[in-house]
């Protein structure tokens, strides 16, 4: 029989989260690491007319990304893989990498997905993903405190 360390999944420490209590067991929690260390950084911003999405992404190419919109998610994924060689007389040196990611977000109902517009730069994936009419009309709704 084999025991095996249950690990809650990331987001779940995200509430009451303090960073300044470790246990004997730290190398096992997931305290420090709130989000993977494979995912990228993401900020998501809401506008009147629009919500934007900022994804770092740095080292990729606009090649090495495929969006896709499937039953509601907004699905990211990026690979990339170099290799190099170097041949000598006494000596052959190989090296290779390989990095890659998936993203998935829910979209809101309130999102036109025909207008999705996405723009890699410098890094960043950015995503432009527009309203639509009854959504940008809606006013927030005010919650009495009793």
């Amino acid at each position: 029989m084999t025991l095996v360390k249950f690990r809650k999944r990331p987001w779940e420490n995200l509430i009451n989260t303090n960073l300044l209590d470790f246990g004997t067991d730290d190398l096992f929690n997931d305290k420090l690491w709130l989000r993977r260390m494979d995912e990228p950084a993401l900020n998501i911003k809401e506008k009147k007319d629009e919500f934007e999405i900022e994804l770092a992404a740095p080292g990729f190419n606009k090649k090495d990304f495929e969006i896709t919109i499937d039953n509601g998610c907004l699905n990211i994924m990026a690979k990339k893989s170099e290799s190099k060689e170097e041949k000598d007389e006494s000596y052959t040196r190989k090296e290779f990498s390989y990095n890659s990611f998936e993203k998935s977000l829910l979209l809101p109902e309130t999102i036109v997905d025909e207008k999705i517009k996405a723009k890699y730069e410098n890094g960043i994936l950015k995503f432009s993903l527009a309203k639509k009419e009854e959504a940008k009309k809606q006013k927030p709704k005010m919650i009495e405190i009793s």
